[in-house]
């Protein structure tokens, strides 16, 4: 029986990445505490990390394969049954009618060795361009503003937080969220610290949110308005000469463009497009402009919204021509250990936008895969191509995309569905075949995407504290069965494929480091799956030994031999090698975004809706897939939440069941009162919903919640440079309903 005290573990459950450590009897966590040492997070951790024992000894977790019987249910099945079920009925739709297959995966597996190295021989075999992810529904808008400055989409601006002397953020509560796009644990104390120092925090926010709480201004903003409020601050800085061309890197070329552009939203017109007084506009310009070490940052309220790309294509706009960019205290590069798109060489000079388009509309893929939105109509559609097979991993599009009424009704129209889940939900149970993963303590752990977003060079890995039991299966290991099948391998063994991954990437490291190949792939020794791709990844990494040319190098076994990890500094001045622009230069005016411009001059003279719905975060969640094991501490957690004005305007009372409708459908949520938020807003948080037959959630089942997603609409309100769907600033009625008052 394993006993282990004090195991390093790096939590793999939200952006933070905070460090923790582990108590183990037999295979169940008995305590987890942060750990002080971490040279990252030094002793941060949220309700979640703290709450990875509960996650993994729930008892609703899936934990042998399932299949569907005649009648509907499922019916345990040993791992051999449940992939010759899918031997026996998938190759039709990889082989007989290519491309009717898709796949969905969701964002958990962006924290996952198995899933970064090994999905993508999943996608190879299936040989299919409908491929979905939730990154289209709450990142394009920032990962499309990126490549069309800087050239990849993952290699991201980053807000230095520790030494800027001004933060505005917009869109994001990361007091509540940890972050997103940016990887800082215990952000509370970083922009405590912020202040401590005499820097000045600000935060544009339709809500008073815990973050705005400890910010110096508040700029209570109007829903979907972010763009607005930045074309003004830029037109005060354009317009008092607060550039600063001595600080501009010389890379840079269109900053007399976009200051031009910015002369049509002066403060007086955006102030009243966006709610606020001009004057904070002019405050916030000028504090940004004079500080000698600004940055802005933006995220999930930014993104979803409907000009969500030119809101953060001018966060980083402000920045260049206050000359903060690649600065210490501005917005710099991180250099991530196990390299990435903005460390390896350019390989291509055509930006991963637009290669190829949806089948029912025509939409823009982007980074590989095609907007979420188009999910459920490839579905529905009919015609050749039509999608007739699904495949998700880790990942519920029932309540993560939009209009989930008609995801559901997609997801009954398919022919064969897999999921590769640990939860019977509410899009898992339209599957064929469940083929759950073994439980996180049996992966080992390094952050190779999200080490992109780190504001702090640092390494870190920590090993797997249990081992696969009896009938369980390492998610690499599923993924390498299925793609066989849909290779026609199946007489192949994983090791043998594993073997083949591993040829390659060595060849890969081998071209990186500038070394001999053979050499490179003896030197991960006995090493076998995601360990040994990571160790080859790393050692041909910006901080590698270079499989030993260059001694004292990062390896995996210097990781393991420091699991508190290692610090690299402060990020550091990457320009101009980290760009990957065809010509290696930034063109702050792309033609693209510019065009984009006029519709947003257009939306100055639009009324303004009554009541506009927002998102919110939640300390316990993370989107859908946490609220069984970690349950809201009350029901008010999942209410909609109004101003008492707006309340008081429509004879509403705090505690009434309300129905929330939009132009797509209607929900019913309880109504709690809160003068945090401005008026004419109303919030609630995404991801619930847990109704319909067949779930085995019970606690979240028990507290289902409104589901925000079915009032979104996903064919008309879409960005137009994205397909993102609109989130935030929906339109929406609230009205008593006819039934009695909850309390």
């Amino acid at each position: 029986m394993t006993t282990l005290r004090g195991a390093h573990r790096i939590c793999p459950l939200c952006e933070s990445t905070c460090g923790l450590l582990v108590d183990i009897d037999g295979r169940r966590i008995s305590r987890i505490t942060a750990n002080p040492r971490d040279v990252f997070s030094a002793g941060h951790s949220c309700a979640k990390g703290l709450g990875l024992g509960a996650l993994e000894s729930d008892p609703d977790r899936v934990r042998t394969p399932l299949l569907r019987t005649s009648g509907g249910g499922f019916r345990p099945a040993t791992w051999d049954e449940a992939f010759d079920e899918i031997a026996r009925r998938l190759p039709e739709f990889v082989t007989g009618d290519p491309g009717s297959c898709a796949i969905y995966h969701g964002n958990p597996g962006a924290h996952h060795l198995d899933t970064t190295f090994y999905l993508g021989e999943l996608i190879a075999a299936l040989g299919t361009r409908n491929i979905y992810s939730p990154a289209s529904v709450d990142t394009w808008p920032k990962n499309l503003a990126h490549i069309l400055l800087y050239g990849t989409g993952l290699g991201l601006s980053l807000p230095d937080i520790d030494r800027t002397e001004y933060l505005l953020i917009l869109g994001s509560n990361p007091v509540v969220s940890n972050g997103s796009t940016v990887t800082a644990p215990g952000m509370a104390d970083r922009l405590r610290r912020l202040r401590a120092r005499g820097g000045t925090l600000v935060v544009v926010d339709p809500v008073r949110t815990d973050t705005a709480a400890l910010a110096d201004l508040h700029v209570p903003i109007r829903p979907g308005t972010d763009a607005l409020f930045l074309f003004g601050v830029l037109s005060v800085i354009a317009t008092e000469h607060a550039t600063r061309p001595d600080r501009i890197p010389e890379q840079v070329r269109g900053v007399a463009e976009v200051l031009e552009l910015a002369g049509e939203f002066p403060p007086e017109v955006v102030g009243l497009a966006c709610g606020i007084e001009p004057d904070l506009v002019r405050r916030v310009a000028r504090g940004f402009a004079a500080a000698d070490a600004a940055v802005a940052h933006s995220r999930m309220g930014s993104c979803m919204q409907e000009f969500g790309t030119l809101a953060n294509w001018l966060v980083e706009v402000v920045t260049v021509v206050t000359g903060n960019l690649d600065r210490p205290g501005g917005a710099m590069f991180a250099l991530p250990p196990a390299g990435g798109p903005n460390t390896w060489p350019i390989s291509t000079v055509r930006p991963m936008v637009g290669r190829w388009r949806s089948r029912v509309r025509g939409l823009p893929e982007a980074m590989g895969e095609l907007p979420a939105v188009c999910l459920a109509e490839e579905i529905l559609t009919p015609g050749p191509g039509r999608t007739r097979a699904l495949l998700t991993v880790a990942g519920n599009p029932a309540r993560s995309l939009p209009n989930t009424g008609r995801v559901e009704k997609a997801l009954q129209e398919l022919e064969f569905m897999v999921s590769v889940d640990c939860y019977i939900n509410e899009t898992t149970r339209h599957a064929d075949v469940i083929l759950p993963p073994p439980p996180l303590a049996t992966r080992g752990h390094h952050d190779v995407t999200l080490a992109h977003f780190q504001i702090r060079n640092v390494a870190r890995y920590t090993p797997p504290l249990i081992d696969l039991a009896d009938g369980e299966l390492a998610e690499w290991q599923i993924l390498l069965r299925l793609a066989a099948i849909a290779k026609g391998e199946t007489h192949r063994t994983t090791e043998e494929l594993d073997d083949d991954i591993a040829a390659i990437a060595a060849r890969r490291a081998a071209k990186l480091a500038g070394a001999d190949p053979d050499r490179v792939f003896a030197a991960t020794g006995d090493r076998r799956g995601p360990e040994r791709l990571l160790d080859l990844r790393l050692r041909s990494g910006p901080y590698g030994d270079r499989f030993g040319s260059e001694p004292g190098g990062l390896t995996l076994a210097l990781l393991e031999a420091d699991p508190d990890g290692i610090d690299y500094g402060p990020l550091r001045p990457r320009l101009p090698e980290v760009l990957r622009t065809p010509d290696g230069r930034i063109d702050l005016a792309p033609e693209p975004i510019v065009a984009d411009v006029a519709r947003l001059r257009d939306s100055l003279t639009r009324p303004v809706p009554e009541l506009l719905l927002i998102n919110r975060r939640q300390r316990r969640a993370m989107n859908s897939w946490l609220h069984n094991a970690l349950p809201q501490p009350d029901d008010g957690q999942c209410a909609l939440l109004m101003n008492p004005a707006d309340a008081a305007g429509r004879a509403l009372v705090d505690g009434d069941r309300v129905t929330v409708g939009s132009p797509v459908a209607t929900v019913t949520a309880e109504l709690r009162l809160d003068d945090a938020l401005r008026p004419g807003v109303v919030s609630m948080p995404h991801g619930w919903g847990h109704q319909g037959p067949g779930l085995r959630t019970t606690r979240s089942a028990a507290a289902p919640g409104a589901d925000y997603n079915a009032l979104v609409d996903d064919t008309d309100a879409l960005e137009p440079l994205t397909a993102a769907p609109i989130f935030n600033g929906v339109p929406v009625t609230v009205t008593r309903c006819r039934e009695e008052r909850t309390r």
